[in-house]
């Protein structure tokens, strides 16, 4: 039974995906710079958590 909701569940996010690309690219590109924009962020916050553990919590 989860599997099935697994699967109806990336259907239908797969679905609102290609609507949103075909009726709106502008917004669409969009909302792939702010999730690029939030995984640099993350990644750059990662980093800097590491050399502030590399430098000994200073």
């Amino acid at each position: 039974m989860a599997v099935n909701a697994k699967k109806v569940a990336v259907y239908v996010v797969v679905v609102f995906g290609l609507y949103v690309i075909i009726t709106d690219p502008r917004t669409a590109a969009d909302y792939v710079l702010i999730g690029f924009q939030g995984v640099s962020d993350a990644a750059s916050a990662l980093g800097d958590f590491a050399t502030w553990v590399a430098n000994g919590g200073k």
